[in-house]
């Protein structure tokens, strides 16, 4: 896995055993990574829909469309090139009318670290199992797609952090496809069904609560943070 996470992880607790409280439900965390340890690419997406005159959500909306085979999720399975997917990708912005660079799509999608949430995770990897399921693609530095080398820097110290990062761009899988869960599930030797699991999209939530696991849609990222403090049974901050 890139970005120096390891593939499989001890899924005893760490750092001097400390288990879990006995109050809690749950006994491992899978995150999302951009959206949820970072901030969200929609945000910079409105602001280059703002900057060229299309309408905000255009290019969600595009990549909501036939969305297990259009451009956004053949490159997000490492289906197609970068130069392919933006080939790919304008000719779609095309059929609705508009001219939107697939390139600059592309460059929206590095946020910036939230350190609230990479704080609660540094909590979280002392004492549980923790893992990474980021739908990704090959293009800026390491799994967090970074666009400059400080920001890759610090994300690369984060993903450490991680028991185990499965990357769509890798595995050739992507959200909300089960099986990526249940590959993370596997290589992290966690049980679902005490697994908690945090996205920012509902669609993505789905199946991990069809698993079995405790899902959280992060849209703020307190109230998300405690939600999982009362499923772990300790504080994350």
């Amino acid at each position: 896995m890139s970005s120096g996470a390891a593939s499989t992880a001890d899924p005893s607790p760490r750092t001097g055993g400390i288990s879990p409280s006995a109050s809690a439900t749950v006994n491992a965390v899978l995150f999302d990574f951009g959206g949820v340890i970072t901030e969200s690419p929609f945000e910079a997406f409105n602001r280059y829909e703002d900057r060229i005159g299309v309408p905000r959500d255009t290019i969600r909306q595009i990549n909501a469309t036939n969305p297990d085979t259009n451009a956004w999720a053949r490159l997000e399975r490492s289906e197609v090139s970068v130069d392919e997917f933006a080939e790919l990708f304008e000719a779609e912005a095309a059929d609705r009318g508009h001219e939107i660079s697939g390139a600059q799509v592309l460059a929206c999608l590095s946020g910036g670290l939230r350190p609230r949430m990479v704080r609660a995770l540094e909590i979280l990897a002392a004492r549980l199992p923790v893992g990474c399921i980021t739908n990704n693609v090959r293009t800026g530095h390491g799994a967090g797609m970074s666009r400059d080398a400080t920001t890759a820097a610090a994300i690369a110290e984060v993903m450490k952090l991680f028991g185990v990062v499965i990357e769509s761009s890798v595995v050739g899988l992507r959200k909300p496809d089960p099986r990526i869960y249940e590959l993370a599930c596997d290589r992290l030797g966690i049980d679902p069904a005490r697994t908690a699991y945090l996205d920012d999209l509902g669609i993505n939530c789905k199946p991990a609560a069809a698993m079995g696991m405790a899902a959280i849609k992060v849209t703020d990222p307190d109230e998300a943070l405690r939600e999982l403090e009362a499923l772990v049974g300790f504080e994350l901050r």
